[in-house]
């Protein structure tokens, strides 16, 4: 019996490459991905060169698919993190202290400013259930919405 592999063509390599690519819809680790481009990539250059040896496009699968794989997490997974302060949790800015610059009157809020943004934005609408002026300092006690709770300082 003949145990000889059989010499694989380009398209089993990009068969392999995107069976693997779909197979990372199932799985959360997002890593075969990374496989699966290696093997098109082989499929790819054994189009160019259909008589390369198998040892030598598996070589080249494990090079093509661990420099997917250092390229993603070495260099494009962490500038896609979100510097932002979007997610910052409410208790976090609960205490900043702003001063009043317009007063509420029914059916309008007022308005607090802040020295240092708060959320990205250094102007909340506000309400307060203790009466203000212009210039009263305030520190942020809640949110309701869009609209901040405030007390008296």
């Amino acid at each position: 019996m003949d145990t000889t592999l059989l010499p694989l063509a380009y398209w089993h390599w990009i068969v392999f490459g995107v069976v693997l690519a779909m197979l990372e819809m199932f799985l959360v680790s997002f890593t075969i991905l990374w496989f699966g481009l290696g093997a098109v990539v082989v499929g790819l250059v054994m189009l160019l060169v259909p008589d390369l040896a198998f040892s030598l496009q598996l070589l080249a699968w494990l090079v093509a698919s661990s420099g997917f794989a250092v390229l993603w997490f070495k260099f494009f997974k962490p500038q896609m993190v979100d510097k932002t302060t979007a997610g910052v949790a409410r208790e976090s800015v609960i205490g900043e202290v702003g001063q009043v610059v317009r007063v509420p009157t029914p059916p309008n809020r007022g308005v607090v400013r802040f020295t240092i943004p708060v959320l990205g934005d250094d102007e909340w609408d506000f309400i307060c259930e203790e009466p203000v002026v212009a210039g009263d300092r305030v520190a942020i006690k809640d949110f309701s919405g869009n609209t901040l709770v405030v007390t008296k300082r």
